[in-house]
């Protein structure tokens, strides 16, 4: 068992990144390179801005390479919820957003001749409990009917053609829901930022900033460099120079396995949709087949801020056993691939985007961002062009959380009480 993502073990690498060390002045500079950084550097070198993104690691190290795979269109939330939480208009208009950004990956994907296995399969919702369907079609009906016509509910009889599982009640469908590979997304989009005039650095950890002529002096360990604007897309791997944000996001792990490649038969058996799926539960499991027939299981398998070798290994034993009381077929199925990721989660789950402490910023996504951070980017880009683009979050408060400074010691309350929740409904 490889403790590698699947995503980026079988994707080719970026060979683009500037070599030596970090100099000159730029118009933007970008922190993370991740979707939403290299969807930010993509945008602006297309519009002919000097753009430099500075990458700790490389391309995709993060949140890009460690996700499910999943490109679900609508909210983490009950769309009943966020109308109650947000107001109705801001919750459509949330809504819509993670529709757009689906639209825009297929368009960059074609635009940029990707080789990522996009493709629309739908998204199933599962009903774990029965209680849970009630709920469902409470939602599906207040979203098919004001939001999203191209949903359907389906019956646990329905699921037998989609889900070789006994184990749901039922379904909420979602139709303009996607996947890819996120391994060669990542690299394509990288790709095609540098061909447009894009600065790519690698293994360049910002350590300090510092105002300089109404712009600022990024400090690295490779070297410095100047830029009028910085656009800051690190999300749950924020570190460095920007405790205000680091105060109101919450790293929490989130853990995969990739099975064996499945036969035909056993694929079939397993998916025969051939969707992406989520179950209802808190503390619940997401699922889809990969391009070579690998079920790929994920889902919080422990509430933990940390993401290494022992806490990916312990991850992957309690996901192996979800998959196999889920799919008992698979029960015991060999598992290539384990790894982890950390997930940048908002205390509300809602994302945030807009300007604060000095800088343009997108990050929160709670888990939705594999889908959202190109749509994000994307918007970061037009701020940085002086545009006003349309932005769900405008305006949304985001107070930092109390007693959190970075480290977030209460998780593993946190889980206990989600735990509970399961249980009890």
């Amino acid at each position: 068992m490889k403790l590698t993502p699947y995503w980026r073990d079988t994707a080719p690498r970026f060979t683009g990144a500037v070599p030596g060390p970090v100099e000159g002045r730029f118009d933007v500079a970008i922190v993370g390179g991740g979707f939403t950084g290299l969807s930010a550097a993509r945008a602006l070198a297309k519009a002919g801005v000097s753009t430099v993104l500075l990458e700790a690691h490389d391309v995709g190290h993060g949140g890009s390479g460690r996700n499910g795979g999943h490109l679900n269109n609508g909210l983490a939330h009950s769309y009943l919820a966020a109308k109650t939480e947000l107001g109705a208009e801001r919750a459509k208009a949330l809504y819509q957003a993670f529709d757009r950004s689906v639209d825009l990956i297929e368009s960059i994907v074609a635009e940029e001749q990707i080789d990522c296995a996009f493709r629309r399969s739908g998204k199933l919702k599962l009903a774990s409990k029965a209680g849970h369907f009630d709920a469902l079609k409470r939602n599906f009906e207040a979203v098919h009917q004001e939001v999203d016509p191209d949903t359907d509910l389906l019956s646990a009889e329905d699921l037998r053609t989609e889900v070789g599982s006994g184990g749901f009640h039922g379904a909420m469908l979602s139709r303009k829901a996607g996947m890819m590979h996120m391994g060669r997304y990542v690299t394509g989009l990288a790709e095609a930022a540098v061909r447009h005039g894009a600065s790519i650095y690698e293994n360049a950890p910002v350590t300090d900033r510092k105002r300089e002529n109404g712009g600022w002096r990024l400090t690295t360990p490779r070297g410095e460099l100047v830029a009028e604007r910085v656009i800051l897309a690190t999300n749950a791997y924020t570190h460095g120079p920007f405790s205000y944000f680091r105060r109101r996001l919450v790293p929490v792990g989130s853990f995969v396995v990739a099975t064996r490649p499945l036969s035909e038969a056993e694929a079939a058996r397993t998916l025969p949709g051939d969707r992406t799926c989520v179950t209802t539960k808190n503390i619940g499991n997401y699922f889809r087949l990969s391009p070579d027939r690998r079920l790929i299981f994920g889902g919080r398998a422990r509430f933990s801020a940390t993401s290494d070798a022992d806490s990916e290994s312990r991850s992957g034993a309690i996901l192996q056993a979800g998959l196999g009381e889920i799919f008992p077929h698979l029960a015991g199925i060999e598992i290539d691939y384990c790894w982890g990721g950390l997930v940048g989660m908002t205390r509300d789950r809602y994302p945030r985007a807009g300007e604060a402490d000095g800088v343009a910023y997108a990050m929160g996504y709670s888990g939705h961002g594999a889908q959202f951070s190109s749509l994000m980017g994307t918007m970061l880009a037009d701020m940085a062009l002086g545009r006003a683009p349309e932005n769900p979050l405008a305006g949304l408060d985001w107070p930092a959380i109390p007693g959190h400074f970075g480290k977030p010691w209460f998780l593993p309350a946190v889980g206990l009480y989600y735990r509970l929740l399961d249980r009890l409904r």
